[in-house]
């Protein structure tokens, strides 16, 4: 009988599943961190919040023809995807100029980066997420096509957000996506997609609705993420479930 192995994470947690060796859930926790885990806070219902946006995030991605771990989100808190071997590359993109861009050079924040601006970062919070060159990609092994098709997936999905939360009276000004290979070596959209991982203003203002909030003790993120829970829930009705696996 195999092993059933749990990871622990900032603030979700991935397990095996009982029944199938390529499904693993991921429960979220009512927890959030800053500076790579040096900052903590365990806000109530913030898990739950961040995995229905993650579902109806992920099943809007699957419906426009991104590839991602999804499944279906059996319990409130917790979803139900493909095991993946996670690429420990982040990939940034960025609308508007905020966070780290601005502090690391002299672009003012606020400014309107057009064509989105495609980072990468290795994931390892011990080296703190150094910035990676696509030559330091390539000595690590990874090959400039990866390179490539990550960019691409990274620009296809920035399109889809930009318009739901358009949508929304949302400005999308950066977010965080991580990738993993399935067991037939195809590569898929992977973690979470919500506001813990993305900055979103107001539209025309710096009003923030994301983790910053809790960065830089400036509000709730809770109500700041009902808000946007509530907003694709108007949009969105039927994604959001709670089914018992």
């Amino acid at each position: 009988m195999a092993v059933k192995r749990t990871f622990f994470g900032k603030v979700k947690t991935v397990t095996d599943t009982d029944y199938d060796s390529d499904k693993v859930i991921i429960h979220f926790e009512d927890k959030v961190t800053a500076g790579n885990g040096k900052r903590v806070d365990f806000p109530e219902d913030k898990g739950s919040i961040c995995c229905k946006i993650s579902s109806i995030l992920f099943q809007k991605m699957e419906q426009s023809g991104v590839p991602t771990h999804y499944i279906d989100m059996p319990r409130e808190n917790e979803l139900l995807c493909k095991k993946l071997n996670i690429i420990p590359v982040e990939v940034i993109v960025r609308n508007i100029a905020a966070g780290s861009l601005c502090r690391q050079t002299y672009i003012n924040e606020g400014i309107i980066l057009s064509p989105p601006l495609v980072e990468f970062y290795l994931k390892d919070d011990e080296k703190d997420d150094p910035f990676l060159s696509l030559e330091r990609m390539e000595k690590m092994g990874y090959t400039e096509i990866l390179y490539s098709e990550l960019r691409r997936q990274g620009l296809k999905v920035n399109e889809i957000l930009l318009k739901i939360f358009d949508g929304m009276d949302m400005d999308l000004v950066d977010f965080k996506l991580e990738f993993g290979y399935d067991s037939y070596g195809d590569i898929l959209l992977a973690d979470e997609l919500s506001p813990d991982n993305m900055r979103l203003w107001k539209k025309g203002t710096k009003e923030k609705f994301d983790k910053d909030l809790f960065r830089k003790d400036e509000g709730n993120i809770v109500e700041a993420y009902k808000h946007i829970l509530l907003k694709l829930d108007d949009m969105y009705k039927y994604f959001v479930t709670s089914r018992r696996i």
